[in-house]
C-alpha cells in the first residue's frame, strides 16, 4: 500500500468521524429542543383553563326591604357595609330555583356561586349607592371553584353532586352561565379559594424585592468589580477576596437564606416577610454574579484605548470612568440583568426569611408583608384543590414570560452598546 492510499483512507476516517460529530451534535440539539417543547406544551396546556372563568347570572334584588336599609333617605356607603349581602345571594339563588325546599338542596345549590359574590356585590354598591333604587341588578358572579372545574374539564367530577349538575342544566337552558376571561387571576391576590386567587400580590411583591435587590447590588458589585480590577493591589489580601468571591458563586441559595435570617431578621430585628429583606437576601445571592461578569466586562476593554488615554495626560480615574467603563457597560449590564433574573426565579432563601406566609393584601411598599411568583408557585402547587393546578401552570408562565424579557433586554442592551464598545 502506497502512502497516497494511506493519506486517502486517513482522510476519509477523519470526515466519517466528523460528520459523525456533527450529527451527535445535531442530535443532541434536536432533543433538547424536543424535551423543552414538551414542557412548554404540557405547561401552557395546564395554563390555558386559568384564563377563563365560569360565571353565573342572578337578579338581585336590592331594594331597600330586601337589603334591610331605612325606608326613607340617602343611602351612603357606611349603611351599604352593614347589609347582609351573603343572604341576599342566597335569596337570588332561591327565587331563580323556586322548587327547591329541602335543606341539603339548598345547601347544594348555594354552593354554586362562590363565596366572593358577596363581596363583588358589596363593591358594587358602595362605589354606587344609587343603584339601590333600581330595586333589581342583573349580575354575573364566578362560580364555584367546582362548578368552574366541571365545565372546563367537560365531565363529572367527585365533589359535584347529581342535584347540582341538574341545577347547572337549568342554568345552561336559561343561558344564565357564560364563560369570561379571568381577570382575577391579574386583579387579586392569594386566596383560599381558588375562582378568587390571583397573582398581583405575588407581582407587585416581586417587583418591590427586585427593586431593593438592584438599588444594593448593582452599585456595590460595579463598584467592587472596579476596584478590584483596576485599583486594587495584586496581594495575597485581594488574591483570597477573588477566590472567595468565586467561591460564593457557587454556594446554594439557601444558605444566603440562612444568613438573611440569622443576620437580618433575629440580629436587627427587620420584619419577616419584607420585600427589603428579601432583597437584601437576594442582593447577596446575586453580588458575586454581578461582580464576575463586570470584572470580566472591564478586562476585556483593550488595553490600547487605556494606553492612548494616559498618553495624552489622563489621570488613572479619568481613564476608569471616561474610557473602561463606558467600554465594559454592555458586558456590566448583562451580567446585572441575568443576575437579577436568577434572583427574580430563587425560591429556597426567601422561604427561610418568611415569604411563604399566606398574603392577602398587595403590598405598597418594602416594609409591607409580601410574597413573589416564585413561592406563589410554591404554594399552589401544593395545595389539594384541582383547580389550583392551572393557577399554578398560569403563574409558571407569567414568571417564564418575565424571565424571558429579562434576558432579551440583556440580549438588546449588548446589541445596543457594541458600536460603543468596537470604536
Amino acid at each position: 500500500m502506497n502512502s497516497t492510499e494511506i493519506v486517502k483512507r486517513s482522510l476519509k476516517r477523519r470526515y466519517a468521524r466528523e460528520k459523525r460529530f456533527r450529527l451527535y451534535g445535531r442530535s443532541a440539539v434536536f432533543v433538547g429542543f424536543i424535551f423543552l417543547a414538551l414542557l412548554l406544551t404540557d405547561i401552557i396546556i395546564k395554563a390555558v383553563p386559568a384564563f377563563s372563568a365560569t360565571e353565573i347570572r342572578l337578579d338581585v334584588r336590592v331594594d331597600r326591604a330586601a337589603l334591610e336599609l331605612p325606608a326613607t333617605g340617602r343611602i351612603n356607603q357606611e349603611m351599604i357595609s352593614t347589609v347582609n349581602f351573603g343572604a341576599v345571594i342566597k335569596q337570588s339563588l332561591r327565587q331563580a330555583f323556586p322548587d327547591v325546599t329541602s335543606r341539603k338542596d339548598k345547601k347544594l345549590l348555594y354552593k354554586l356561586v362562590s363565596s366572593g359574590a358577596e363581596f363583588v356585590l358589596l363593591q358594587q354598591l358602595s362605589a354606587n349607592p344609587d343603584l339601590v333604587d333600581q330595586k333589581t341588578l342583573r349580575l354575573w358572579f364566578k362560580a364555584d371553584d367546582d362548578v368552574d372545574t366541571y365545565f372546563k374539564l367537560g365531565k363529572r367530577t367527585s365533589r359535584i353532586a347529581d342535584r347540582q349538575v341538574e341545577f347547572i342544566g337549568e342554568l345552561e337552558a336559561g343561558n344564565r352561565i357564560r364563560t369570561a376571561f379571568n381577570s382575577t387571576l391579574f386583579s387579586a391576590s392569594d386566596s383560599r379559594e381558588p375562582e378568587q386567587a390571583g397573582i398581583r400580590g405575588a407581582l407587585l411583591g416581586s417587583f418591590w424585592t427586585l427593586l431593593v435587590t438592584l438599588l444594593v447590588s448593582l452599585p456595590v458589585g460595579v463598584a467592587a468589580a472596579v476596584y478590584l480590577e483596576e485599583f486594587a493591589p495584586q496581594n495575597k489580601l485581594t488574591d483570597f477576596i477573588e477566590v472567595n468571591i468565586n467561591n460564593l458563586a457557587a454556594v446554594p441559595s439557601i444558605v444566603f437564606g440562612l444568613l438573611g435570617l440569622a443576620v437580618f431578621i433575629n440580629f436587627f430585628g427587620m420584619p419577616r416577610s419584607a420585600p427589603l429583606v428579601g432583597g437584601l437576601v437576594l442582593s447577596l445571592m446575586t453580588l458575586p454574579t454581578i461582580i464576575i461578569t463586570s470584572r470580566a466586562a472591564i478586562k476585556s476593554v483593550p488595553p490600547s484605548i487605556k494606553e492612548a488615554a494616559m498618553g495624552v495626560g489622563a489621570s488613572h480615574m479619568q481613564v476608569v470612568f471616561h474610557h473602561s467603563l463606558p467600554l465594559a457597560m454592555p458586558g456590566i449590564l448583562t451580567g446585572s440583568i441575568i443576575g437579577m433574573a436568577q434572583a427574580l426565579g430563587e425560591t429556597a432563601p426567601l422561604l427561610m426569611i418568611g415569604m411563604v406566609a399566606f398574603i392577602v393584601d398587595v403590598p405598597g411598599g418594602i416594609l409591607d408583608s409580601a410574597t413573589v411568583l416564585p413561592v406563589q408557585i410554591y404554594l399552589w402547587s401544593d395545595s389539594p384543590e384541582r383547580a389550583f393546578t392551572a393557577l399554578t401552570a398560569a403563574t409558571i408562565l407569567v414568571l417564564l414570560g418575565f424571565l424571558t424579557a429579562m434576558n432579551a433586554l440583556a440580549i438588546y442592551l449588548r446589541k445596543r452598546f457594541e458600536p460603543a464598545q468596537a470604536i
